[in-house]
């Protein structure tokens, strides 16, 4: 595994550790968030499970290159929902901008892992 992997791994699970945190959690901006965006509040919570199952598998995937990889791929779907969803509602690119990135990020790690 590259220097560059272990960047993209560790900065991938550290925000995605926080996003899921909140969202599981019900931050007020989460809560807001997907209120704006038409989704149920359990989907939220269902979305911020799977963004810390995904970072944990980042974390895991220092001694284990499969769940890394497992994970960046969690997270590449993850990445694509979310830019679909600011699409599907008009957001502004700034708005977008975050998941775009890290989506972006998460599919870099999964092209080097591969």
């Amino acid at each position: 595994m590259t220097i560059l992997a272990w960047i993209l791994q560790g900065g991938l699970a550290v925000m995605f550790l926080i996003a899921g945190t909140g969202k599981t959690l019900g931050s007020k901006m989460h809560i807001e968030g997907f209120n704006k965006w038409g989704y149920p509040q359990w989907f939220r919570v269902v979305t911020g499970v799977i963004e810390l199952g995904a970072a944990i598998l980042l974390i895991v995937g220092f001694w284990n290159e499969t769940a890394a990889l497992i994970g960046a791929a969690i997270l590449v779907a993850v990445g694509i929902g979310g830019v679909i969803t600011h699409v599907r509602i008009k957001d502004t690119m700034k708005e977008t901008a975050t998941i775009l990135i890290l989506g972006v990020l998460a599919l870099i790690l999964l092209i080097i892992l591969l």
